[in-house]
């Protein structure tokens, strides 16, 4: 299980468990002082988070980022439409294979890079039930060999 880096500041680790990640990016994120505040002292949540397109654009719609607790009247909406900065042919690619293919953006995680909050964004697909139940046996089955090599040596 890989460790949290220092610079991750919200993970979205059902997501994983819920799709099958296609296709990963890197966006920059368009936020107000205190939402970038409050993701420092460990306030955001990307459990039910997700993209939408509007005319040429992306927007990251149900993140939750918490009210900065010493944000007095200057605080942020928790919940609102946060602008994606991305590439327009990044934008319409993942609209194009959205509209295609059936499959949806959703954000991976939150972290600071040079100073900026990034969002990795990944398409994915949902998974069946019996996706799941396959990647949990086959998840035990690696971390049962593992053990053994580790019994042996």
């Amino acid at each position: 299980m890989s460790k949290k880096p220092d610079n991750e500041l919200v993970n979205n680790r059902v997501a994983l468990r819920n799709y099958e990640i296609l296709e990963t990016v890197e966006a920059g994120i368009s936020l107000v002082g205190t939402e970038i505040k409050s993701l420092r002292d460990h306030g955001g949540n990307l459990r039910d988070a997700y993209v939408i397109f509007d005319s040429g654009e992306a927007f990251l719609k149900e993140c939750s980022i918490a009210p900065y607790r010493f944000g007095n009247v200057h605080n942020h909406e928790e919940r609102r439409l946060r602008k994606l900065l991305l590439h327009k042919y990044e934008i319409r690619k993942f609209e194009k294979e959205c509209q295609l293919k059936g499959a949806t953006v959703i954000p991976l995680a939150m972290y600071l890079k040079h100073g900026m909050v990034k969002v990795k964004l990944a398409l994915a697909r949902g998974r069946k039930l019996h996706d799941k139940r396959e990647a949990i046996k086959a998840k035990e089955v690696k971390r049962e060999i593992s053990k053994r090599m580790k019994e042996k040596s």
